[in-house]
């Protein structure tokens, strides 16, 4: 194919970009139930958005964690670091007076869901209260897990066709870089993505809401709505006669249709240990997309041709063995520019399309945080250099309390010089 990308309409016009975090105490860590007295504190009522220009909070299902997002889309990511952490030390300023702080990271390593799980008790209280009774949310995969969101727009069909083949390639490799939850009950569980393998399995009364992840190839609005939307909505309706899941919001792929308003939501990557982190693994996956719609290395219709379980199972492996996972699907790695002989690792590729697709030279922060990325060993990587296989309690504490004061700094973790 032409190393020069066709033109794309609409396409990465505007971004969407939501980080979640946890409220705990600057103590022991203990999880806190209290974003809503942080609302409170900020705007006098007990809502469910708070709007700040370019930067909104939100909650979540539960009570401890808050969501930063931007206010609608933005031109840009440069710099959109600098805004998230903005509010990530005003946040932490305003939890100091309940001895808290925000905690980083995809899983909190030490919780319990049982004893720890408070929902949201406001406003779309409805929602919440539907999911639990379906689900019982009192589980890592709803109660403990924090992501990073991207959204991105189309404007009709052929956009959507072209983003959504694009996206569903990426997906299996994404845990490559942004896995950061290998600590689940005190315990190392022996995968980089902890969250994401509950996450497979959290909605399992009802399989068709997550699938296998990874969406279905479906390539309109007409056949997403008859193969997806529709099928989800009746085989939850029996459990939710009030209808209150029926919407869009109900598909819990890594990847979801947002048809009420234009957008593919990515919502397979752990939270990083700070927002410019963040970025960058948004930034890498950006440039990288635009080059498959772009056509770069192989046309959109060969992208259209692997189906979700081929991807899915690329998918299960990255999540369990992140940047060190043997990719062995040869016509997968020639999708992305990358002849093989023999084998790879996911590291390989994705330092390879780094060097293909991604110029950062202006943004020296987000090029050394993806560097480190590349060079170190994604987030969870750097969690297990620091607490070895069989750390206790004290010793994950320590190493999370470091990645809580990476957060505050805005920083990038290395074991050998915390943040």
């Amino acid at each position: 194919m032409s190393s020069q990308p066709k033109r794309i309409l609409h396409l990465f016009e505007g971004f969407g970009v939501e980080l979640e975090y946890m409220i705990v105490s600057r103590k022991d860590l203990h999880v806190l139930p209290i974003t809503d007295k942080l609302i409170y504190d900020e705007v006098g009522q007990y809502i469910s958005d708070v709007k700040f220009g370019e930067i909104a909070w939100s909650n979540e299902l539960v009570l401890h964690v808050v969501e930063l997002k931007t206010q609608g889309p933005v031109k840009s990511l440069e710099g959109l670091h600098l805004k998230f952490q903005e509010h990530v030390q005003k946040i932490n300023q305003m939890l100091e007076k309940h001895d808290a702080m925000l905690l980083p990271t995809g899983a909190h390593p030490l919780m319990n869901p049982d004893t720890d799980t408070q929902l949201w008790p406001h406003e779309h209280n409805a929602v919440y209260e539907a999911y639990n009774r379906i689900f019982d949310c009192k589980g890592h995969g709803w109660a403990n897990l924090q992501s990073t969101h991207l959204n991105l727009p189309f404007a009709n069909d052929e956009e959507f066709a072209r983003l959504h083949a694009a996206i569903r390639m990426l997906l299996p490799i994404l845990p490559a870089l942004s896995a950061s939850s290998p600590i689940l009950d005190g315990k190392v569980t022996g995968m980089f993505d902890s969250r994401l393998e509950v996450y497979r399995h959290n909605q399992g009364k009802i399989p068709s809401i997550t699938g296998k992840v990874i969406p279905e190839p479906v390539f309109s609005k007409a056949d997403y709505e008859e193969q997806i939307l529709n099928k989800m909505y009746a085989d939850v309706a029996p459990h939710d006669p009030e209808g209150t899941l029926q919407e869009e919001f109900l598909n819990s792929r890594g990847a979801i249709a947002r048809f009420e308003r234009n957008t593919i939501e990515i919502r397979l990557l752990d939270i990083q240990e700070s927002p410019v982190a963040d970025l960058a693994i948004v930034q890498a996956t950006v440039a990288v997309l635009q080059a498959l719609i772009g056509e770069r290395w192989v046309a959109l219709q060969e992208l259209k041709t692997f189906d979700e379980h081929r991807l899915s199972r690329i998918l299960v492996q990255v999540i369990s063995n992140g940047q060190e996972t043997i990719l062995t699907d040869l016509e997968f790695l020639r999708c992305f520019g990358f002849e093989c002989t023999d084998n790879c690792t996911a590291g390989e590729l994705w330092r390879h399309l780094v060097k293909e697709c991604i110029v950062l030279e202006e943004q020296p922060e987000v090029q050394h945080a993806l560097n480190v990325i590349l060079s170190r060993g994604n987030l969870a990587k750097r969690i297990l250099d620091a607490t070895q296989l069989n750390p206790d309690n004290s010793t994950i504490a320590k190493v999370y309390t470091q990645l809580a004061k990476c957060l505050q700094k805005g920083g990038v973790y290395l074991p050998e010089k915390p943040c």
